[in-house]
């Protein structure tokens, strides 16, 4: 089964008790202890000998690299209480619902798409609200708290139960797609909040603390480490996740991720599961990236973001190579949107963004989120490895309107009619475009893909790709080609065109 990142919203009726069939093998303890008998006249013979021989040293003890568990019980006492279960009635769906199964619920999806009968009875025309829960957690003693925006997205109503069992209406302030990030708040004064910490301290291996309502078992502790920070989730470009192996379950999402310090660092938010429930690998939104959210939705309702105007991509080993960086880093440029910002300061496909504003990019997660933190209007400084060298940019700022997307480049609809032909050591066979085929796809390149074997197959080329450059270099004709692939060595960056977009692949050649 394909895995997933599935929220972690509780879907209605999501759990279903088991029942343990068989006992388990019991441990038995030795309640008596073990001496060792000595063979007779061992001890007399000891005691009439001579001065006892001088022992030699014990070695000294290394000095453990972990210490005793962690103790939690103090956290969950004094914080707790500032952790929130979140109930939400949906809006009615109309048609194409399906029956039973949240929109939140990771095998949602799946029956939808396929058309196939959902395990209570399938598909109804008209369907009840759909009910569902999460977490959150209370950051204002006047009552805002912070959740997942999935958690009350669609919301009708939202009701927000406390550890005492008193229970409140909220109104959602706003919510932010992109980060997953909303606040809702409720009327009441003088409520336990929690502490806010700093994501920028945190390291792979120290202990970390979720607490939540999984499955609707409220104010539950999970516990667990850091497994990494600053990962890129595909599909997620604004959000430097923390990952954790911190047990994360419908319910939880929208709940907070402590220290050891009793701060909170993060937001839980997702699982990667090949089968929708927990399997060892949870990521939360770092609480700055959710702080900066929270004081634009409570002051305008919205959230700005900066833009530069360009499409990105990581940078593995072989697009490393191929671009003559001394290892795999940085944010590679596969398109820049005409007339935008990047590409008024000369940014250009093929180039890797290795640093901004002097702060170095490892991922290109990293890069968008660190502009969408920019002011529109301010300027920012790229480091770029160009051409076997690093050049610096200044690229202004603009505002990411949510509508906007990154369009491809459209050619002039003029290109060269010789006949086609064969790349041999990529294992390609392309053909020139018509003028108005090129018209029709909007691309300033002028070779498709007709056939792959080898290399192209192996990297997933697939016919219909139109091929713009190599290794940093656009071509045009057949022959352009051949002698950039004749003289590429074993690493080849071939830069594609696919639908409206544009991506590197990396091919190693024998």
């Amino acid at each position: 089964m394909k895995a997933t990142f599935a929220a972690c919203r509780v879907p209605p009726a999501a759990w279903v008790a088991a029942l343990c069939v068989g006992a388990l093998p019991a441990l038995v303890g030795c309640s008596r202890g073990f001496s060792a008998q000595l063979p007779s006249g061992a001890s007399t013979a000891a005691a009439q000998s001579g001065p006892p021989a001088v022992a030699a040293p014990a070695p000294q003890a290394a000095e453990p690299l972990t210490r005793a568990l962690p103790d939690f019980s103090q956290l969950v006492d004094r914080y707790g209480p500032a952790v929130v279960n979140v109930e939400v009635v949906e809006k009615a769906q109309q048609g194409g619902g399906i029956q039973g199964l949240s929109p939140n619920d990771p095998f949602y999806d799946f029956f939808r798409r396929f058309g196939i009968p959902a395990p209570d009875g399938g598909q109804r025309e008209h369907q009840p609200p759909l009910r569902g829960a999460g977490s959150g957690f209370i950051v204002s003693p006047d009552g805002y708290i912070l959740t997942n925006t999935h958690v009350v997205e669609n919301a009708e109503q939202v009701t927000v139960r406390l550890t005492d069992r008193r229970e409140f209406a909220a109104r959602v302030i706003g919510a932010d797609e992109r980060t997953d990030v909303a606040v809702i708040k409720i009327s009441a004064s003088n409520l336990p909040i929690v502490k806010l910490g700093d994501p920028a301290h945190i390291k792979p291996g120290q202990w970390v603390l979720a607490i939540g309502s999984p499955f609707g078992f409220e104010n539950t502790a999970t516990a667990g480490i850091i497994s990494a920070t600053s990962r890129a989730v595909p599909g997620e470009n604004y959000v430097p996740f923390i990952q954790t192996d911190v047990p994360v379950n419908p319910g939880n999402s929208g709940g907070p991720l402590f220290n050891m310090a009793g701060e909170v660092i993060g937001i839980n938010s997702q699982i990667f599961s090949r089968t929708g429930g927990f399997m060892g690998v949870s990521f939360a939104i770092p609480i700055d990236v959710a702080r900066n959210v929270e004081e634009q939705l409570i002051r305008t309702g919205r959230v700005v973001r900066g833009r530069i105007g360009v499409t990105i991509q990581d940078v593995n080993a072989q697009l490393a190579e191929s671009f003559g960086l001394d290892r795999p880093r940085g944010a590679l440029v596969s398109s820049v949107e005409k007339d935008g910002p990047a590409a008024h300061a000369g940014i250009a496909a093929g180039d890797v963004i290795l640093a901004v504003g002097g702060h170095p990019i490892e991922r290109y997660g990293e890069l968008s989120s660190a502009v969408a933190g920019m002011r529109p209007g301010s300027d920012a400084t790229l480091a770029v490895w160009r051409n076997g060298r690093e050049q610096n940019f200044s690229v202004k700022v603009v505002e990411l309107r949510e509508q906007q997307q990154t369009v491809a480049g459209h050619g002039n609809g003029q290109g060269e009619h010789e006949g086609g032909g064969q790349a041999g050591a990529l294992g390609l066979t392309v053909r020139p475009l018509a003028p108005r085929e090129k018209e029709q796809a909007g691309t300033q390149g002028s070779l498709v893909v007709e056939q792959v074997t080898g290399p192209a197959q192996a990297a997933e080329i697939e016919p219909g790709d139109i091929i713009l450059g190599i290794n940093g270099k656009r071509v045009h004709t057949v022959k352009e080609l051949q002698d950039a692939a004749g003289t590429a060595g074993k690493a080849v960056a071939l830069l594609i065109q696919r639908e409206d977009a544009q991506i590197f692949v990396p091919l190693r050649l024998p």
